[in-house]
């Protein structure tokens, strides 16, 4: 199933300290985990980094909870440490869901981000249960072309959506390397889907060797998936 991420953004320069902001709506990412865990926005400022987040119980007696050890990790591979949450608590104690299909939302602030970072990884360091998200896409005009390739598959256009993701794939610069394992991931089950197999393997194998970053969990990925040459 291929899945739509909605996307707006904007980038505002206040005049007074010439500080930076911007500001992005459910952006794009190529893994996470758990399923039911939403990035609602990130604000990214020359101050810190605010990530909105959103869960949703789908169990009876479901409960959550944060890790203190939540870090961002950069493009380099350097981690930045959550500095504050608000909205959930902090591990071992937990929210108690009261209901199936209710959703929490909590906010976790970080660092400033490096300037001209194109995507990040989120990640919690515990024991359990642990949340993450993997290649979170940051770069405006990115997340759009990844937007419109998503509509074309909505839209039952596989062969044009498969020619987007390729597209993509093909102009993204080494600043945004980790954004890779989201386009590789759409090609190849796109053309698993359409039937071109001889293109899935090819892109399958492309994957594997290319050096981007958490590569073998995009591999298991597919692996879980049933996709495997």
């Amino acid at each position: 199933m291929i899945t739509k991420k909605l996307f707006v953004a904007g980038i505002f320069l206040v005049v007074t300290g010439f500080s930076f902001s911007q500001s992005i709506l459910q952006p794009n990412y190529a893994l996470k985990s758990p399923e039911t865990l939403q990035i609602r926005k990130i604000e990214i400022t020359s101050y810190r980094t605010v990530i909105f987040l959103s869960v949703e119980n789908q169990t009876t007696g479901g409960y959550f909870c944060a890790d203190k050890n939540i870090f961002i990790i950069n493009p380099d591979g350097t981690r930045s440490k959550l500095i504050s949450s608000s909205g959930i608590p902090v591990c071992p104690e937990t929210y108690k869901f009261k209901a199936i299909g209710e959703k929490l939302n909590f906010v976790l602030t970080f660092p400033p981000l490096k300037s001209g970072i194109g995507w990040i990884d989120l990640t919690e360091d515990c024991n359990d249960n642990c949340f993450s998200f993997y290649g979170v896409v940051l770069d405006t005009l990115l997340n759009k072309k990844i937007d419109a390739a998503f509509v074309l598959a909505e839209n039952k256009e596989p062969v044009l959506a498969l020619d987007g993701f390729i597209d993509i794939l093909n102009k993204v610069g080494n600043k945004n390397q980790g954004v890779e394992g989201l386009l590789y991931i759409n090609i190849i089950k796109l053309a698993k889907e359409t039937g071109n197999l001889s293109k899935a393997s090819e892109w399958y194998f492309r994957l594997k060797s290319s050096g981007t970053p958490e590569v073998s969990r995009y591999v298991k990925y597919l692996n879980d998936q049933g996709i495997i040459f």
